[in-house]
């Protein structure tokens, strides 16, 4: 005797729609929308260029090569702005975010700072580092520093002191309570803060490059401004927000790789 089996159902028709649908989808919603605008006839045409007017002088200036340089060059000031930014961040934020009594001391402070935009400190970054590249790092290196020290003791903050406690009964010490507890419930919390860095200094990129910067996608931005190129202003900001996507896609793979564990345990 046949059985009757229940109605097949995909596991797509259950998840819903494909990943890749849901990524791209909101692209082109964007890019139809700036098609309306540009169409629309409520702005001049002058002042907004078609997405394929510009998709036209992103690929001169990629055959050129000066888009390269420029995006080799904004890339390179930004790392090195957001590595030595997080490696002065980590250890601060995590004494502010493990002693209470630092936090207490030094919290004002942080915040103090932190409140300063990048730009209002133009003027005395070059007075003390000149118009040389250690100014056009200065910038994103102080941006990334206060926020990734915010995220990395607010996360330190929140570990739970019973781990410590019970690696102390299993009779660890202070150097493998730190190596073997702390520093991995820390891991998580260091990538984030170096993707919040990350992000914050490509939000400052065009204000480091207002120091003399020949070459770098904002010196590309300021000099189209004085042109009134705006083509080439959207090429500029559509490759710096490409580029910080695909470092965040990036860090976002290494941290599910590197805290995989914690998913096991939590």
């Amino acid at each position: 005797m046949a059985t009757l089996s229940p109605p097949r159902t995909s596991i797509r028709a259950r998840i819903g729609p494909p990943r890749v649908v849901l990524t791209v989808v909101p692209w082109v919603v964007i890019v139809l929308l700036w098609y309306a605008i540009a169409y629309s006839g409520l702005i001049s045409p002058s002042l907004v260029p078609t997405p394929h007017a510009v998709a036209a002088r992103f690929w001169a200036l990629l055959t050129e090569g000066r888009l390269i340089s420029d995006m080799w060059m904004s890339t390179q000031r930004v790392f090195l702005g957001v590595a030595s930014g997080i490696i002065v961040a980590v250890p601060v934020g995590f004494l502010l975010g493990w002693y209470r009594g630092v936090r207490q001391f030094i919290d004002p402070l942080i915040n103090f700072f932190r409140a300063l935009p990048p730009i209002a400190l133009i003027p005395l970054v070059i007075v003390y580092f000149g118009i040389g590249e250690s100014a056009k790092v200065a910038i994103p290196f102080y941006a990334s520093f206060f926020a990734g020290v915010i995220v990395m003791y607010e996360g330190v903050a929140q570990i739970s002191p019973i781990y410590v406690r019970v690696a102390r009964t299993l009779g660890a010490t202070d150097g493998e309570v730190f190596r073997k507890v702390i520093l991995p419930l820390a891991v998580p919390h260091i990538l984030t803060a170096l993707r919040v860095s990350l992000g914050v200094a490509w939000a400052t990129l065009v204000a480091s490059e207002l120091i003399a910067a020949q070459e770098g996608l904002g010196a590309l931005i300021q000099n189209a401004s004085s042109f009134f190129q705006l083509d080439i202003i959207y090429v500029g900001i559509i490759c710096i927000g490409l580029i910080a996507l695909i470092m965040d896609l990036a860090l976002r793979a290494a941290s599910r790789r590197l805290v995989a564990w914690q998913d096991r345990i939590s």
